[in-house]
């Protein structure tokens, strides 16, 4: 609010007092309704301060120890394990170096503008997800239930990951590592080496094996595996303990878990560089296929990744801001914190090729040798002549470029019977085209090439709680999403309701830690997040421009800021943006109806995956997830709208939020025809051009009650006036 306007304001609330004497001073007498209930005007200067220039509510809110905890928090939040592992996986699979363009344009065009209307949002009004939707329109509270559903269903595999991070990291201190070499059997006559593992290879055995101990389909559950069971339960105490004080405890763990996985990841890349093939892996990821760009289908699965890399639509990022000063340069932080992640994916996508490079030139050397003494065997039984091989070739200590020149001659010259020769290429660019991405990379590829490296245990250490803390920082900003709105909404102990809602967790997600979890995790993966964030996130798009008004929004920003934003975010959010979301949600409709549901079974027998469809209550229960997570919008919608539930009940739809505050409607009065009292939002009714707060206490009711984050309790009708020359927010 101007400055200049205080004094209009103090001659406003001067009139105001008068006129409240003279009303009450010839109230009617007869009115037994007016009469049992007394009015009380708050004359206190220093309560009479706006939200924005912070008042009672804003002093009582928790704050950030420092602006560096603040943005390790969001970076711990956007950075994830999608930036190791799923990132490099799209790279290779799209161009290459060429999947960079789109990555960045979609940046520009979706992900910063996006993540900073969160962060305004956040910052500006100072409440969860659930508050921040219930200000800008409460038909459209909705949205922040619904980024609450999705956070819960993230949350509950989510930590799966982390679980078998943790058990992956207690069996990494042993020397060699557990899954270097596959297991041996013995029985009364002979000792031999464990088909299954034979059949696949150590790591894979080791993954499906020994650490999930898979079944064969989702049908089959096999009961709980208690190694994850553990794993699990001691993944949920971390967050629970380090959750549970709010931003006091998670704060000072952003320090660590922020900041370790970067000092991993330039370790990984310093001794990735040094290891023989890792330029080469390097070399294939960042050759550009042009042509592979113009497909539609690298820039929908650019945008998605863009989308979620940043964490858009689930709460965290809105509430994370909640904690900050109102003057703080929100814009910069998220230029600051997009383009931090973008670097981020950059770097793990170097280290995950130069490690993949080391592991496809040691696959190669094992190939050459394989295939060069087969070729001395079809020399000595005569199905290939010698005249063929050039001098100089030793099959001894052959190389890999000696070996490409044998096999091309042989191919050459036996053409028509080549293929009964069972000789192999062994080319690197063959391994490095076998596109791993998720648990396949970091537990199985990742894990093979590190047992090649010196001192293997001690990397498979640092390489296992670097995917811890990675989990956490995400998981830390996943959970926040959850508490933040439903503390600042129902009044609730953080301490109490972390608690609650890590227990009810861990037991829920006893589901992904069956034999057949890990088929869960995936159907969690696939159904319960991508469609709901989208049109989450649509909806907050359309609530802040065309709902709110994107040229108040622009005038709030300016008036928090202090500067005005570039006109580029005003196209981007009333055009652009929702525009590109719009067709995301349609290609992502389109590309599941077009994939078969499923998931990869690992089959015993055979030791290879296989594509089964999901059974009649697996489709079941992927509808439900979408359904479920989306509910709420029109749920609240409906009855805000037709006023299904009466305001007098205390309910959630006599919630409204006013400049930043609670407003509680107060149990019917009769007698007032206040349209405010009668469970109208304050959005509706015209306000008097009060300057003071004007609080109407029912007679028996209890005294002034400060609720933990400063909020008053029912039965206090509390509004700010909006008529004064200040922002709307």
């Amino acid at each position: 609010m101007p400055k200049n306007s205080k004094v209009v304001k103090r001659e406003l609330d001067d009139e105001v007092i008068e006129s409240v004497k003279d009303l009450l001073s010839n109230e009617d007498s007869s009115d037994d309704a007016f009469k049992k209930s007394e009015l009380m005007v708050d004359d206190q200067e220093e309560k009479d301060v706006d939200v924005e220039e912070g008042s009672d509510v804003e002093d009582e809110r928790p704050a950030w120890n420092s602006k560096l905890q603040y943005i390790l928090a969001q970076v711990g939040f956007s950075v994830g394990l999608g930036n190791v592992w799923r990132f490099p996986y799209l790279c290779q699979k799209n161009g290459g170096g060429a999947y960079l363009v789109p990555y960045l344009i979609l940046l520009l065009v979706i992900g910063i503008p996006l993540f900073f209307l969160e962060l305004s949002v956040g910052q500006r009004i100072r409440r969860g997800s659930i508050g921040v939707w219930n200000y800008i329109s409460p038909k459209l509270g909705g949205i922040g239930f619904a980024s609450c559903v999705v956070c819960f269903f993230v949350a509950l595999y989510y930590n799966v990951i982390i679980g078998w991070s943790l058990f992956y990291f207690s069996q990494s201190f042993q020397h060699p590592l557990p899954w270097d070499q596959c297991p041996l059997v013995k029985n009364t006559s002979h000792t031999f080496v464990e088909p299954e593992c034979e059949k696949s290879s150590a790591t894979t055995y080791y993954w499906y094996r020994e650490a999930l101990n898979i079944s064969s389909s989702l049908s089959e559950s096999g009961g709980l595996n208690w190694k994850m069971t553990i794993c699990l339960l001691a993944a949920w105490v971390m967050v629970c303990l380090a959750m549970i004080k709010g931003i006091q405890s998670s704060g000072k763990i952003m320090y660590f878990s922020s900041l370790f996985p970067y000092v991993v990841l330039l370790c990984f890349l310093i001794r990735g560089l040094l290891l023989n093939g890792s330029l080469d892996g390097i070399r294939h990821m960042f050759t550009p296929k042009l042509e592979i760009m113009l497909e539609p289908k690298v820039w929908r699965e650019a945008a998605t990744q863009v989308f979620f890399a940043l964490g858009l639509g689930f709460g965290g990022v809105i509430a994370f801001s909640s904690y900050n000063k109102r003057d703080n340069n929100c814009h910069f932080d998220a230029v600051l914190v997009s383009f931090i992640n973008f670097f981020t994916s950059v770097l793990a996508t170097l280290v995950v090729f130069a490690v993949l490079g080391f592991k496809a030139n040691i696959i190669n050397e094992k190939c050459v040798i394989q295939n060069s003494e087969k070729i001395l065997k079809l020399l000595k039984a005569g199905n290939l002549s010698q005249d063929m091989i050039p001098h100089h070739i030793n099959f001894s200590s052959i190389t890999a470029e000696d070996y490409n020149l044998v096999y091309d001659i042989i191919q050459k010259v036996k053409e028509e019977e080549f293929d009964s020769l069972g000789l192999k290429s062994c080319q690197i660019e063959d391994e490095l085209d076998k596109a791993v991405q998720g648990t396949g990379l970091a537990f199985i590829a990742f894990t093979e090439a590190m047992t090649h490296f010196p001192a293997s245990p001690f990397w498979s250490v640092m390489f296992f709680l670097m995917l811890v803390n990675l989990g956490l920082g995400s998981m830390f900003g996943t959970i926040e999403g959850i508490i933040t709105p439903i503390v600042d909404t129902f009044k609730v102990r953080k301490e109490i309701l972390t608690v609650i809602c890590c227990s009810v967790a861990f037991f829920i997600g006893l589901i992904f830690v069956q034999r057949s979890g890990n088929y869960f995790v995936t159907m969690f993966d696939d159904y319960s997040a991508t469609l709901p964030l989208l049109i989450v996130v649509i909806l907050e798009n359309i609530a802040v421009t065309r709902i709110y008004g994107i040229e108040k929004f622009m005038e709030d920003l300016k008036d928090m800021l202090g500067f005005s934003p570039s006109q580029y975010y005003y196209y981007m959010w009333k055009y652009v943006s929702p525009s590109v979301l719009l067709c995301l949600l349609v290609a992502s409709i389109v590309q599941m109806g077009l994939s078969p549901p499923g998931y990869n079974a690992w089959i015993e027998d055979m030791a290879t995956e296989e594509f089964h469809s999901y059974p009649t209550w697996g489709m079941i229960v992927c509808i439900s997830l979408m359904v479920l997570a989306i509910l709420p919008v029109p749920i609240v919608f409906i009855v805000r709208r037709c006023n299904l539930i009466d305001d007098s009940s205390g309910s959630l739809a006599s919630v409204s939020y006013k400049r930043g505050r609670i407003i509680k409607e107060p149990v019917n009065l009769e007698g007032d025809n206040t349209s405010l009292i009668h469970g109208k939002s304050p959005s509706e009714v015209p306000s008097p051009n009060f300057g003071k707060n004007i609080y109407r206490k029912q007679t028996g009711s209890p005294t002034l009650d400060t609720a933990p984050n400063g909020r008053y309790g029912i039965g206090y009708l509390m509004a700010d006036m909006p008529d004064m020359p200040e922002s709307d927010l």
